[in-house]
This record gives C-alpha cells, sequence and structure tokens, in this order.
C-alpha cells in the first residue's frame, strides 16, 4: 500500500516531534521524514535511532516538497517558524498540492496571531492543533511511536481552513491512534488554562517550595505515592512551560487568583478548627472527582 503521506517535514525535534515522526515511520506512513532542530545533536539522535530520514540545516530546506509539516517547537517560537515558512503556502508538492502546516503547541490563540500578522489573513493551509499526551522525559532520546495511542488531540480551525487540510491533519492524527476533536481556539486556551497550565504551576512551586527546606532531601526520600504523581510533571521541559505562560498568562491569573482564594478559605479553616467545614469542603471535591473519574471510565469502555 502506498505509504499516505509523500514527505513530512518536522520541525523542532523533540520529545512530541519526534514521537509523530516514529510513529509514521513505524506504521509505513510516509515516504520520508525530515527534520530540523536548533539542536544538531538531537537531529544526529534522530538519525541514529531512525526516527527521521534525514536532516536539514534551516526551516525552509525541511519544508521544501513537503507534502504535510509539523511545527514542535516552543509557543513563542511558531511565530518565527512559521515567517521561515511563508513560502510553503505557495510551493506546489508533486501531487500539485500547497504544504499543510500543524502544530502541536498547548496554546492556540498565539498560533492564530501569527497567522493573520505573518499573511495578512489567516491562511487556509495552517491547521493549529494540541496533542494531549506528553511525559516527564523530554528530547528525541524519548520518542515514543505510540504516545498519542487512545491520546485525544484538539484542532482549532477557524472559518477559513480549508476543509483537504483539516482532512489531512485529522488523518495524521487517527492513524497515530488518537481521537480528534475540535473547538475554538479561545475554549481551548480557557480550558486547558484551568486543567493542564495551572496544575503545572503548582508543581513548580510545590517542588520549588519543599526542595530550599533544610530538611527537603529527607522529604523527597520518603514522599508518599500522592507527591510523586503530583511532581512528577515538574520534571518537564522549563522552556516550554515559560512560553506557555507567557503566551496565556492572562488566562492562567484569572484560574490562579481563584485557587488562590480557595487555599486562603482553608487556611482560615484549619486555623479557626473549623473541621467539620473543611471536611465538607473535601467532600464536595470528592463528588466532583468521582464524577469526573466515572465519565472518564465510561469513555474508555466505549473505544
Amino acid at each position: 500500500m502506498k505509504p499516505r503521506f509523500e514527505k513530512v517535514s518536522i520541525i523542532g525535534l523533540g520529545l512530541i516531534g519526534a514521537s509523530i515522526a516514529a510513529g509514521l515511520k513505524q506504521r509505513g506512513l510516509t515516504e520520508r521524514i525530515t527534520a530540523y532542530d536548533t539542536n544538531e545533536e538531537s537531529l544526529e539522535i534522530g538519525m541514529i535511532q531512525a526516527v527521521i530520514d534525514e536532516k536539514a540545516d534551516s526551516v525552509a530546506s525541511c519544508a521544501k516538497g513537503s507534502s504535510l509539516i509539523v511545527l514542535s517547537v516552543p509557543v513563542l517560537s511558531i511565530q518565527a517558524s512559521l515567517s521561515q515558512l511563508k513560502d510553503a503556502f505557495f510551493v506546489k508538492n508533486r501531487s500539485g498540492l500547497s504544504a499543510v502546516i500543524t502544530d502541536v503547541g498547548s496554546v492556540k490563540s498565539p498560533v492564530l496571531k501569527a497567522g493573520r500578522e505573518i499573511f495578512g489573513e489567516f491562511p487556509a493551509n495552517l491547521v493549529p492543533g494540541h496533542p494531549i499526551a506528553g511525559s516527564e522525559k523530554h528530547g528525541v532520546e524519548a520518542a515514543n511511536p505510540d504516545l498519542f495511542e487512545n491520546q485525544k488531540v484538539i484542532l482549532t480551525p477557524t472559518s477559513a481552513t480549508d476543509k483537504d487540510a483539516l482532512r489531512l491533519v485529522e488523518e495524521m492524527w487517527q492513524c497515530l491512534g488518537a481521537k480528534v476533536i475540535q473547538m475554538t481556539a479561545e475554549h481551548h486556551d480557557s480550558v486547558f488554562a484551568q486543567t493542564s497550565h495551572l496544575p503545572h504551576l503548582l508543581a513548580y512551586a510545590l517542588v520549588d517550595t519543599l526542595s530550599v527546606q533544610g530538611d527537603s532531601l529527607e522529604i523527597f526520600e520518603y514522599a508518599a505515592g500522592g507527591f510523586r504523581d503530583f511532581s512528577r510533571i515538574a520534571a518537564s521541559d522549563p522552556v516550554m512551560w515559560r512560553d506557555v505562560f507567557d503566551a496565556n498568562g492572562e488566562r492562567v491569573l484569572n484560574i490562579l487568583d481563584k485557587y488562590v482564594d480557595e487555599l486562603g478559605e482553608i487556611r482560615s479553616l484549619i486555623a479557626e478548627g473549623k473541621m467539620e467545614a473543611l471536611e465538607e469542603l473535601f467532600r464536595r471535591a470528592k463528588v466532583a472527582r468521582d464524577h469526573f473519574s466515572s465519565i472518564s471510565e465510561q469513555e474508555g469502555k466505549r473505544k
């Protein structure tokens, strides 16, 4: 069977970009994968591990002749990459189609803004995306061809998005085992400020707070499973998350303020010995968590 994609270009060979490449290669979905990364060592490792077929020395040369270009760079680097890819929207591949471009950033509004600023209007062949998958490990060494199996991928097309371009990106993710969902960029950024960005911020803050204590080694040595599970995400890529909070800061601050108020209330309950009220708060949280778990389990059974 002929591979679905002639050539796929990966811009940024970190965990996500390398896992996309590995997944496509393992499933025989592309004839060739070319990658570009500012870190030459990452490209060398990608070649050695056969995650990619060839490396490029620039964004433009990487994209040349590609049918699908995946931007797997930090959120605030997407604009620079799009600027270098501008010509790719007008260069035809051998099938006579313009290259389709997608990204994997966890904040989508800046991608829409960058697209409009660079091209004058939102380009039809740009399909913003966000795979809800990852690991505390990062870098090409952690590439996992099955990273997206049974995971959600959010696409945030606009009214200007070409239907064929959208279908191509949907197909790529579905071929990698993911469930594709569509929503607006604004809704996406609001949801993930609450469900992803805030938890990462809290994990970083908790680990940083405990690590500067005089007995920090003992704290981490005797940490229970709950602490390990929660603090695990503080091992994520600091540069990527710095850019996330820069790009989605206003929405994160909105939910962070509410969380700080909740912590203040909990502190008062403990300080004033209002244990019944504290227990009631815990019960509300448990009911909500059990409800969400039930919904998740039902979705899992339907897959």
